[in-house]
Parts: structure tokens; C-alpha cells; sequence
């Protein structure tokens, strides 16, 4: 998990450009929907983005941490809004928050929402049981499988497409990650498709019960979602993005969630 974060972090230094003066740190002044509060719609229960400490009240996790790294950056208290997965942009057109994180960008994405520079690039995977022995060598290998993802994600669009392509396997859609790996566990599902990061974070655990059989190329960027037209705070977040990478904050939170 190391070595792919790495990876990560390298292949964004060389999309985000550097060189920005530094900046004394600027109120909202109208940016936000709550002045001075950067609101934030994430469903907290995918880890190790975004889930809940041991205490099940404090956010914690990759993206938490970056998000309070954009804040300090702009002058901004935050206020993490849990919000169902499959109503997360939703929320930005209703104006229930100012941005959404872990949001994957796509084109059909970009033409109803604005994004910042991407931070983060993931793979799709194939995740098993370590005792099933079950092997993918390539994907028409999962026919005939029962294969679990989240709805809504960009696993459930990956196992879309596979069904175009004519492979037959059966797929169930769960509402969060955590059922996947539960049902994984118990028995009820054969496989899951879920990007490389929340993948190796089950896979790499001491004693895990889970392991990656089938990764694919890093071909996803992910960043942060705002409502269309949101111009001037998707750039104070680019300029916010580009001095969190240049500084070495992002290397670090990266480091501290592998």
C-alpha cells in the first residue's frame, strides 16, 4: 500500500502545477455557503478516505485530514456533513454543503459540476478471500462469480460494462463498502470490485482475511466536487491543492493512512 500511495503521489506532482507565491490566509467573503465554514458533504464509512475513529464519533482519514489541510490553508472552519453515498451530489445542487470529496471525475460529471485539479488517482480491483483460492487471471475469469461493489461508484460503472462485453456473473449493489467486505466474509458474495486504495487497505491489515487477485491500470483521478459555476472557490481550492503538495503536506497525510 505503501509503494502505490507513493506512486500516487508522484504521478499527481507532475499534474498539479507548483511555483504559487505563498498567500496570507483569506476569509470566505461570500465563497462559502456559511461564512468563514467550509461545508463538507462525505460519507464517512470508506476507509481509509473518510470513516470513524474507534471512539464512532470523530471523522478521520485521508481525505479528513486533507480537507482540514484546504481549510487552514484558506482561513476556514470545516463542517463534515455525513451524507449517503448515492446522494452526495445531490446535496451540492440543494446547497446542503460547498464541496464533495472522493468524487472520481468524469466527463459526464464535469458537465453538471465543477472540479478541482485531481489529488489522488486509484485502479479498479478484484478482492477475494484469501482462503477461497479463487484466481483472475484475466476478467472473463469472474463469469459465473457472485461479485459485490457500492452503488452509485465507479465499480458498479466497471461492472457494467464487463456485463456489455457479454461475461455473465451475477452482482450485488450495497449501499456502503463496509457490507461488501461483511458479506465477502460471511459467505454471501464470491468477489468484490472496489478501487486499489480501500482495496489494499483490507488486504494489507495483520491477518487480514482478504487479498487482491486482479488490478487493473490507474486510469481514475479523483477530486473535489462543487456546484457548477463555483468558480472562484474551486480555484482558491486549486491554489490551496498546488501549496498542500509543494509543502509536503499531502506526502505526509498520505503517509499516515497506508
Amino acid at each position: 500500500m505503501k509503494n502505490i500511495l507513493a506512486a500516487v503521489v508522484i504521478i499527481l506532482l507532475t499534474l498539479l502545477s507548483f511555483g504559487c507565491e505563498p498567500r496570507a490566509k483569506q476569509k470566505s467573503e461570500g465563497l462559502t455557503i456559511i461564512k468563514d465554514t467550509l461545508s463538507i458533504g462525505v460519507e464517512i464509512g470508506y476507509p481509509p478516505m473518510e470513516y470513524y475513529d474507534t471512539d464512532g464519533v470523530t471523522p478521520i482519514g485521508y481525505n479528513i485530514e486533507m480537507i482540514k489541510a484546504l481549510a487552514q490553508k484558506l482561513g476556514l472552519k470545516v463542517n463534515f456533513i455525513d451524507t449517503a453515498w448515492e446522494g452526495i451530489l445531490a446535496g451540492l445542487d440543494a446547497n446542503r454543503y460547498d464541496v464533495a470529496v472522493n468524487i472520481t471525475i468524469l466527463p459526464e460529471r464535469e458537465k453538471r459540476y465543477n472540479f478541482t485539479k485531481p489529488y489522488i488517482s486509484s485502479s479498479m480491483t478484484i478482492v477475494a478471500l484469501k482462503s477461497s483460492s479463487l484466481k483472475i487471471e484475466n476478467l472473463q475469469d469472474i463469469a459465473g462469480y457472485r461479485v459485490a461493489f457500492q452503488g452509485d461508484t465507479t465499480a458498479q460503472y466497471f461492472t457494467e460494462r464487463l456485463k456489455e462485453q457479454g461475461i455473465n456473473f451475477t452482482s450485488f449493489a450495497y449501499d456502503k463498502i463496509l457490507n461488501c467486505f461483511d458479506d465477502l466474509l460471511l459467505g454471501r458474495a464470491d468477489l468484490i470490485a472496489v478501487d486499489n486504495i480501500v482495496a489494499f487497505n483490507y488486504a494489507e491489515k495483520e491477518n487480514s482475511y482478504f487479498e487482491v487477485i486482479w488490478q487493473g491500470q490507474a486510469d481514475e483521478y479523483i477530486g473535489i466536487a462543487l456546484k457548477k459555476g463555483n468558480d472562484a472557490l474551486t480555484d482558491a481550492l486549486n491554489n490551496a491543492l498546488d501549496e498542500l503538495f509543494a509543502d509536503g503536506t499531502m506526502q505526509k497525510i498520505f503517509a499516515s493512512f497506508h
